[in-house]
């Protein structure tokens, strides 16, 4: 008998921001913009401002014409290793491809 395993589809079109230079995303991003998708910059916490930023160089640097498409601020609630819950800001930025 043989089992496959399912394959987890991974979605190419996010980029997660993080502790990295802010030039690394927005070539991540300019890669899924070059392929006419819109590209979703997903950031928390500390992060946020980079991804603002981020979203920011690709609009007027890089893609002149790309637009905003939906921003979405949310606040996720995370288990710390102690047990204790705390509150952490997350933000979602849709930019969309110039037409």
């Amino acid at each position: 008998m043989i089992v496959l395993a399912k394959k987890k589809v991974q979605d190419d079109s996010k980029v997660f921001i993080g502790k990295k230079k802010s030039m690394n995303y927005v070539l991540a991003s300019m890669v899924v913009l070059n392929d006419n998708k819109p590209v979703r910059l997903l950031a928390r916490g500390r992060s946020i401002s980079k991804a603002v930023d981020v979203a920011e160089i690709i609009k007027n640097n890089f893609t002149k014409g790309a637009t905003y498409g939906d921003v979405v601020i949310n606040t996720e609630e995370i288990t710390n290793k102690d047990g204790t819950k705390s509150n952490v800001s997350s933000m979602e930025i849709e930019i969309l491809p110039p037409k």
